[in-house]
């Protein structure tokens, strides 16, 4: 049997400390990707977009294991988000103005010809695998930190982290605002989900 890799433990990137932001290098990845936009709450396109992207993503594990002999624990969820004002995330919260891109990253060594067959193989046999797309993600360097608790008492740590954090450091924002959730949301009480909040940044001059 071969050996289960699990890359959220094998990744540096995937490593962040509550109350602490530590600057990481995030080299180019590729994630199975499925854009949205509006509340994760209330939206039917958020769950919509999961219901796409577990399939892909086990289909290409299960190919991995059968054709390559390389077998892995699927990633963790991880998303993108934005919005037009960046203050909709640290003050009014406004969560029906947001867009976002839901993903799970592709293991180094699953080639890019695979994706289109799991895709193909998924919506074989249930509609709705369409809108997954493989993208590669350049975010270079980042600040990082992880926060325990409910997804709606991050602001006060990404307001920290903006209008703080990233200043002391000579850098500024570049990018959008990153999440990588590192716990079950559907087993995981609110008050103890860890989630990675990753923020890319450049130098604040040059």
């Amino acid at each position: 049997m071969t050996e289960k890799v699990d890359l959220k433990r094998s990744l540096d990137t995937y490593r962040a400390r509550r109350g602490e932001f530590r600057v990481v290098d995030v080299p180019d990845l590729r994630y199975l990707m499925v854009d949205g936009h509006g509340d994760p709450n209330t939206s039917p396109a958020f769950p919509r977009a999961l219901e796409q992207l577990y399939p892909v993503a086990y289909a290409l594990k299960f190919a991995s294991r059968a054709d390559l002999g390389r077998d892995y624990v699927v990633p963790p969820l991880e998303g993108l988000w934005w919005a037009e004002d960046m203050a909709l995330f640290t003050a009014a919260r406004d969560k029906s103005r947001w867009s976002w891109t839901l993903m799970l990253l592709v293991p180094e060594w699953v080639g890019d010809e695979m994706v289109p067959r799991a895709v193909e193989r998924v919506r074989s046999r249930a509609a709705g695998a369409g809108d997954v797309r493989l993208e590669l993600l350049s975010e270079g360097s980042c600040l990082q930190t992880l926060h325990v608790g409910s997804f709606d008492d991050e602001a006060e740590v990404l307001a920290r982290l903006h209008e703080e954090v990233v200043p002391e450091h000579g850098l500024r924002l570049a990018g959008r605002h990153h999440e990588i959730y590192l716990s079950d949301v559907r087993r995981t009480a609110p008050e103890r989900r860890r989630t990675i909040l990753r923020q890319p940044v450049v130098p604040a001059t040059g």
